[in-house]
């Protein structure tokens, strides 16, 4: 019998074949391998040819390789896939672990800040972990330098979880090579890149919404006004999450971005206590349910008038898709299924936001 991975993972490392659209595919075709025969005729029906899908051989020693380094994949349908994390349109297809699925049930907290932070910054964020860690809290962050990497020290003992940017074999920056090895044996250790990655500057926006999707609220601790952890606040908020975050002096050139979300909006925190009120509901009864998947099927097959009436919505601009639904007055199946096959012939691009363009 088949490996179900290889059918699974050679739509996932099709380069036109992002998050939504994989779940958009299983969804309607109940299975990888009906998904890729679907293809050729999915592309021609929205004017295109379709995507060049990942080899098998490819993919089977991408396994090999995973299995030899000890990790495994977890699949966006799996049962311990994290339920937080799968509410985002864009979650992880796969993600490669090693580690304590366990952590995933849990309460979490994303802690995130300045690759050169200050001493007493990464003191304070090391302390901050030890004392939610007391309290049954796992800490989720980056395994970069500085914050994440106090992060991670302060809460190893408790329950921690690391998500990098390369291949689950590559350690970024090489000095965390060994706190990388200790949080997949003692916490957990993901990576949505293939084994073998390089950590790519656009690889680390997608590693930040990771970060944020786990979590159930965001805090950061120093931060310039650009920089990497803002957009994780920013991620986190999208998703519905808390963001929190340590105000500075505003001498500390290094505080202006955590200065910046609390005058947004953000929770100011000062202690453990702060985040633990913030994070933890009223009533029990209020806690998060996993949300039912999505489903793509529509009522019936769109025809060519509803394909050209979609597309003339459509521009360079990004356009929300709950917009291309209220303007066009189709179901937001038949919308969804059209846009599939408009991004499987190559002719729109997805946008954070649920949003959509022509390319």
């Amino acid at each position: 019998m088949a490996d179900p991975r290889i059918a699974r993972l050679r739509l996932i490392r099709t380069p036109t074949i992002g998050p939504v659209t994989y779940r958009q595919l299983l969804a309607r075709f109940g299975s990888a391998e009906r998904a890729i025969e679907a293809l050729p005729d999915l592309a021609a029906r929205g004017g295109g040819k379709a995507p060049r899908i990942a080899e098998a051989g490819a993919v089977e020693r991408e396994i090999a390789q995973v299995e030899k380094l000890g990790a495994r994949y977890l699949f966006i349908d799996d049962m311990d896939y994290p339920s937080l994390l799968a509410e985002l349109d864009n979650a992880p297809a796969a993600m490669t672990i090693r580690g304590d699925t366990a952590l995933f049930a849990r309460t979490s907290v994303a802690m995130v800040g300045a690759r050169n932070a200050s001493a007493a910054a990464c003191r304070f964020a090391r302390g901050l972990a030890v004392e939610l860690g007391r309290e049954g809290v796992v800490i989720v962050s980056g395994l970069a330098r500085g914050l994440d990497t106090a992060a991670h020290q302060g809460s190893l003992a408790t329950g921690t979880i690391g998500v990098i940017a390369s291949g689950i074999d590559i350690a970024f920056p090489p000095e965390n090579r060994a706190l990388q090895d200790q949080v997949a044996e003692r916490g957990l250790l993901i990576a949505e890149q293939p084994p073998g990655s390089e950590p790519l500057a656009r690889n680390f926006p997608h590693r930040n919404r990771v970060i944020a999707g786990l979590s159930t609220g965001t805090v950061v601790v120093e931060a310039a006004p650009r920089s990497g952890s803002l957009i994780t606040a920013r991620l986190a908020a999208e998703a519905g999450r808390d963001v929190m975050a340590v105000p500075g002096s505003p001498l500390e050139p290094r505080a202006q971005g955590c200065n910046l979300l609390i005058r947004e909006g953000a929770t100011l925190v000062q202690s453990a206590a702060d985040i633990l009120e913030t994070i933890r509901p009223i009533d029990p009864r209020m806690v998060r349910a996993p949300t039912s998947p999505f489903d793509g099927r529509p009522s019936g097959e769109p025809g060519d008038a509803e394909r050209h009436a979609l597309i003339g919505l459509l521009g360079p601009v990004p356009v929300a898709i709950d917009e291309l639904i209220r303007q066009s007055g189709l179901p937001p199946a038949t919308v969804a299924l059209i846009l599939l096959e408009l991004e499987l012939a190559g002719r729109i691009e997805r946008h954070a936001g649920g949003r959509v363009s022509l390319v």
